[in-house]
């Protein structure tokens, strides 16, 4: 028993030292973000939307940034639809029928050139 301990002991301290010697460099944390600026009185957090009464269709265009991202149409027959700008592109191409039915992914732009 007295040569299991020995041999266990020796092997802890020779794994600690291999792994303590194979160690990787630590690289320094990074900066935190800044805080965003508080909202300002007036400032709109809401899209804007814009209604636009036709004889056969009512649309209603939703912009965020002044940049139109959906448009909701209502036919006076039938049932509404929606054209969605999916990838920031400016163009809708994808049209739903309902905006629950499906999970719309949150997208960012990140880079643009």
């Amino acid at each position: 028993m007295r040569y299991l301990k020995t041999l266990l002991l020796i092997m802890s301290l020779s794994w600690t030292y291999v792994s303590a010697e194979e160690a990787p460099e630590l690289q320094p944390v990074p900066e935190p973000p800044l805080i965003p600026e508080k909202v300002k009185s007036g400032e709109t957090l809401e899209p804007d939307v814009t209604i636009i009464k036709r004889r056969d269709t009512t649309v209603h265009e939703y912009r965020a940034n002044g940049r139109l991202y959906m448009v909701k149409i209502i036919p006076t027959a039938g049932s509404p639809y929606y054209m969605v700008d999916s990838d920031g592109d400016g163009n809708l191409e994808t049209r739903r029928d309902d905006l629950a039915s499906d999970i719309a992914v949150p997208g960012w732009v990140i880079m643009k050139w």
